[in-house]
């Protein structure tokens, strides 16, 4: 498994910084350990070097319209559970849903843990117990576990599960799925009556604020689970031992492309070395690209005009926008 360090020393060795054999000094590899989660943050705001899109799952709560996100946020899961190595073991659920990419956080679980894969939970059911993949191998015993994912740069689509009829009959298979619109803000500006009673969201506007992401959503719903999709952000890594898991194609985007970072802090001068790396750097992040790069969306009302479809009468108190 790739680590850090890995990428560290042959990207120092690829600009000359060490020989073959040599292996970086701690100040030396601290420098570019920053550099690298630098690189990795910036990373997360190109679109088609994310390779995942996070799946947000939280209940919607009756009478409530606005939901914060990220560490500390509202929209997350408290569940009781213990790791042994690799893997999560969920007892039981007192709150929220369990999803890929969530951050974990409790008295004894390694900071920067985050749940990689499904296992026997999550067969059907976003809120079930069972066992879970997670990225830092530990040992943590039964304890609450708090689950919480990183505030999203931004929302790409959503749609709301609605489970239950209006009489609050179960739906057969599992409920139906119902399209929400993504609004900009000065869409979200126009609706004149924000706090308007509906039975589930039909829109939504995301602000993302400094820390804490802001989720509004219209109208007041009474029930329903949202499931929202954004971009993956990229984790930072703890220290220079953690374990890179990342697809096929990352470690030589990540080697050449920190080479070229840090070319500068070793004064590297030569031409012919620094157009040959950027080469192999531009090379890498294309090559990922080209895979990430996603099929061409088949044609779609915008957003605003998709919200306006109500059969209510609704859009009476709605400033005449969703018409």
């Amino acid at each position: 498994m790739t680590t850090p360090i890995d990428i560290i020393s042959r990207a120092l060795k690829d600009i000359g910084a060490l020989e073959a054999g040599e292996t970086p000094t701690p100040e030396a590899a601290q420098d570019a350990f920053d550099m690298l989660n630098d690189m990795i943050d910036q990373w997360s705001n190109e679109d088609m070097m994310v390779f995942y899109k996070t799946e947000i799952i939280f209940p919607i709560v009756s009478g409530q319209t606005q939901y914060t996100i990220g560490p500390g946020g509202q929209v997350g899961s408290i569940f009781t559970g213990s790791i042994s190595g690799n893997i999560l073991t969920i007892s039981s659920i007192q709150s929220g849903a369990i999803s890929l990419g969530m951050t974990l956080s409790g008295a004894g679980v390694a900071t920067g843990t985050t749940i990689t894969a499904f296992a026997t939970g999550a067969g059907g059911n976003v809120n079930e117990a069972g066992t879970y993949l997670v990225n830092i191998n530990q040992n943590v015993s039964s304890e609450t576990i708090n689950a919480y994912y990183q505030r999203p740069l931004q929302i790409d689509s959503a749609f709301v599960r609605i489970n239950t009829n209006s009489n609050g009959v179960p739906i057969i298979n599992g409920g139906l799925d119902y399209p929400v619109a993504i609004l900009n803000v000065n869409d979200y500006e126009m609706i004149g009556l924000k706090t308007l009673n509906g039975p589930w969201p039909k829109a939504l506007y995301y602000q993302p604020a400094e820390t804490l992401g802001n989720i509004f959503v219209w109208p007041n719903p009474s029930q329903g689970e949202m499931h929202m999709f954004a971009d993956t952000i990229f984790t930072r890594y703890t220290n220079l031992n953690d374990n890179i898991n990342l697809p096929q194609g990352y470690t030589m985007a990540l080697r050449w492309c920190l080479a070229e970072r840090l070319m500068p802090m070793y004064g590297k001068a030569s031409q012919v070395q620094i157009a040959m790396i950027q080469q192999y750097a531009a090379q890498g992040k294309a090559t990922v690209k080209r895979t990430n790069m996603k099929p061409v969306q088949s044609a779609r009302f915008a957003d605003s005009i998709l919200s306006s479809r109500q059969k209510d009468a609704g859009w009476i108190l709605s400033g005449g926008f969703f018409r």
